[in-house]
């Protein structure tokens, strides 16, 4: 007879458990307090992004996760763009970073290489020339839509897998070996609990003894005039340079972040970098921004979006894409720079959490990693 395994949350960290547990044999129910994912798992580029991360057991969880990724688009036949990435350079602090950190990725045999202007205007449009040196070139990186990768999923779960979901219930307690809704009792062997920001709510003790807080992210979508618009990568500015931890194997960056820190420290301030990415139906997804606090105001701040696209301007040309959206998205980080939590609070009681903003491009290797340790 199977093992049995209860999942709170049906966010990407939730579903990606749901599916390593199925994988080693247990029956999975999945609990969701929503009638459907609706937190930071859809509000986000839709990146799955290796370039990101630095090299060794988090590129290697990267990669593994964009398998199992492509393996659920190909069979639930959901398009993505495996497009790639630029990360535009505009100043010789940022050429230097991007040429040195291809050589390193280079050694590493990671799919990238520089290329010079004529290039990237060649093969890439809506690039803004004016300054423009090069861009490094990653063939790695992924774009699916989140609402539609991430709608399907469950399906998909039930389908292969048997997995079962309960919506519209949250989870109050758990203790060992079960999960109560109020007085409903959903007892199994294991009780997986990945609730994102929620997990304070389930075990605020245990949260509260954590290096951990929440960041808010805000993010913009577009759609340009000409509806067969394509821009043909995921495109950041220098801004991201800075941001993703793989950068940091680049013995130039420190030169990049004086420069950043001199002429543009308002953008540090609110940990803005900028990128778009564009999914298959043309939709531009522009941000972000990272604001650390373990609360936050509901509004957005209009002066982060202005910054965002006054960046955007700098590399991209922009004048004929219209706004259909914007949003925000709360999600919990590590603050002694590790890229996850993983605890056993009490026995067959296991939480998953705290990989950061990095949940579509991460979730299925770290899930697959830590269920592996159980």
């Amino acid at each position: 007879m199977s093992k049995s395994a209860i999942v709170v949350g049906a966010g990407i960290v939730g579903l990606a458990t749901a599916r390593a547990l199925a994988e080693k044999g247990y029956t999975v129910k999945v609990i969701e307090k929503s009638q459907f994912a609706l937190g930071a798992s859809v509000r986000n580029f839709g990146m799955l992004w290796p370039v990101g991360q630095p090299d060794g057991i988090l590129y290697d969880r990267s990669v593994r996760t964009k398998e199992i990724w492509t393996e659920y688009l190909d069979a639930a036949n959901i398009p993505y763009n495996a497009c790639g990435s630029l990360h535009l350079a505009y100043s010789a602090e940022e050429m230097n970073v991007v040429e040195d950190i291809a050589q390193f990725f280079q050694s590493k045999n990671r799919p990238v290489s520089v290329i010079d202007k004529e290039t990237v205007l060649a093969n890439y449009n809506g690039i803004n020339e004016n300054g423009l040196l090069g861009a490094l070139r990653s063939e790695d990186e992924i774009i699916i839509d989140p609402r539609e990768g991430i709608k399907h999923l469950p399906a998909y779960l039930t389908q292969k897998y048997g997995v079962s979901f309960i919506w519209g219930t949250a989870i109050t307690s758990v203790t060992s070996h079960a999960a109560f809704a109020g007085k409903t009792k959903y007892a199994a062997d294991i009780v997986c609990v990945c609730s994102g920001q929620d997990f304070e709510t389930l075990y605020p003790d245990q949260f509260k003894a954590q290096p951990i807080i929440k960041t808010k992210l805000q993010m913009m979508r577009f759609k340009h005039k000409d509806p067969n618009y394509k821009i043909g990568a995921s495109v950041c500015g220098g801004l991201s340079l800075l941001h993703y931890k793989s950068f940091t194997a680049s013995s130039a960056l420190t030169k990049l972040r004086l420069k950043i820190e001199e002429e543009i420290p308002e953008y540090l301030k609110y940990g803005i970098h900028v990128m778009v990415s564009q999914n298959n139906e043309g939709e531009l997804t522009v941000g972000d921004s990272h604001e650390y606090a373990l609360d936050f105001e509901p509004f957005d701040k209009t002066e982060i979006n202005e910054m965002i696209l006054a960046y955007l301007k700098k590399f991209m040309h922009i004048d004929q894409w219209k706004m259909t959206q914007s949003w925000n998205g709360i999600y919990p980080i590590m603050t002694n720079g590790a890229a996850e939590l993983f605890l056993n609070p009490e026995p067959g009681v296991y939480i998953l959490n705290g990989i950061g903003g990095h949940g579509m491009t991460m979730s299925f290797g770290f899930a697959e990693e830590m269920i592996e340790t159980i």
